[in-house]
């Protein structure tokens, strides 16, 4: 798995983008809301606010599609090592992506186990990450028919 570690940190950067835009609409909408009613403590848990922003756009697109919006441009997928994949174990693989340093100890108790996994919270949830197939080349072209001289 670790010739996916170059596509999986892409993948992590593209989302990255994806999530901080999501953020930023969102404090766009909220904050001249917060400036009308006086309420900036209230920021104080902006923070709390980004981290489930960030579980919650992996967790939901992982769980139901099996990728994100990263992942799908760079042709990876998340499956899981038993059944379907659901919403606990992108949850759970995703725990370590609140804030850089989680994940930077997840990054390194992965590589340190010996595992064929480079995420150590992805042997918890039983999960990978693998390459996408190419489903264009299942489709089969269909012979015409020749046409009749009439």
């Amino acid at each position: 798995m670790q010739k996916l570690l170059g596509k999986r940190i892409t993948a992590l950067i593209i989302d990255a983008f994806a999530v901080s835009l999501i953020i930023w609409i969102l404090s766009a909408l909220i904050y001249p809301l917060i400036a009308l009613a006086g309420a900036f403590e209230i920021l104080n848990y902006w923070l709390i606010l980004a981290a489930l922003i960030i579980i919650g756009y992996f967790t939901y697109l992982e769980g139901n599609y099996s990728t994100t919006f990263g992942k799908t441009i760079i042709r990876i997928k998340v499956i899981s090592d038993e059944g379907n994949m659901d919403y606990r174990k992108a949850f759970i693989r995703n725990l370590s992506k609140i804030l850089w340093i989680p994940l930077i100890i997840d990054l390194i108790l992965g590589y340190t186990s010996g595992n064929s996994k480079i995420r150590y919270m992805d042997k918890i949830a039983g999960t990978d990450v693998v390459g996408m197939v190419n489903e264009d080349k299942n489709i089969k072209e269909t012979s015409k028919e020749p046409k009749s001289a009439v």
